[in-house]
Order: C-alpha cells, then structure tokens, then sequence
C-alpha cells in the first residue's frame, strides 16, 4: 500500500472547459476553486509525456466533500485529440456518480443544460444495503454520469 495516499481530484478533459464547468456548476452545485489554471512549459510536458502542451481549465469542488474534499478539475489543452463518446463497458474511467434526491427531476435538469439520455431509470435492491433508483446520462461533451437514489439503506 502507499504510505499516506489520499484521493484528491478526477480529471476531464473537454472540448470547451468554460462550458463544462458551468454544466457541472448549474446542475450538481459543484463550486469553482479558483484561481483558473493556465499551464505549459518543460514541466507539463516532462509529466504529461506531450510535446509543448498547454492547458486550461478550473477545478470545481464536488458536493458532499466538504471544503477540502476531492474536487473535479476540467481542463481544455489547446491541442486535443478527439474520440467517439464512451459507452458504459469501455475499459478504463467509466463514469462520475452522483446522489440525487429525485431522479426524474434530476434527469431533466441535465438533459435541460445540455445533457443527454444514455439509458433509462431502473431499480434494484441491492441484498443487504437497498433499494436503488439508477440511470446513466451524459453531460454536454458526452461523458457518463450516473445518477442514483438510495430509497432506503446506505449506498
């Protein structure tokens, strides 16, 4: 295990990051941390493995993690490679989640800012922890977020 690791943020990359950081500030109540990062030079391109990299973007304070919690950093580099949108079985980062109280409200609010459906609400109970109320949507860019009610139990 590595001595004194801590989670600290979840990183995406978006065609527009002003727009997507709005999307996520509008709809989950997500909070800027300022100051907006600007960066290039030998160092990014030394820990990113580019060649003349150069980024910008916010990191955005999730809710529920308090003032020093994890946050979420959206980032823009000026020169990006652009892929199809992900589906829920790719391998590698799969999807952000996020608690709603009311899924149908929750899923309109996203598709109202931009987002789209990916699938439909369904419900389960999980053995031993609840009842869920689950669905997949995609934010303006196309990345997937689930968004999830726990009718009884812990999640």
């Amino acid at each position: 295990m590595i001595s004194g690791a801590t989670y600290v943020h979840t990183n995406l990359i978006a065609r527009d990051w002003r727009e997507l950081v709005r999307f996520y500030v509008e709809v989950f109540g997500c909070e800027p941390v300022p100051p907006q990062r600007n960066a290039e030079g030998p160092w990014l391109d030394s820990a990113t493995g580019l060649n003349e990299a150069r980024l910008q973007g916010m990191h955005l304070l999730l809710p529920g993690g308090g003032p020093d919690g994890p946050t979420l950093e959206i980032y823009s580099y000026d020169d990006m490679e652009v892929r199809p949108p992900s589906m829920p079985n790719d391998t590698g980062y799969g999807h952000l989640a996020f608690s709603v109280n009311d899924i149908s409200t929750a899923v309109q609010d996203v598709v109202d800012h931009g987002g789209t459906l990916l699938g439909q609400i369904a419900t389960t109970t999980v053995t031993g922890v609840g009842d869920l109320e689950v669905i997949y949507v995609r934010d303006p860019e196309g990345n997937i977020i689930e968004l999830q009610t726990w009718r009884t139990g812990p999640p």
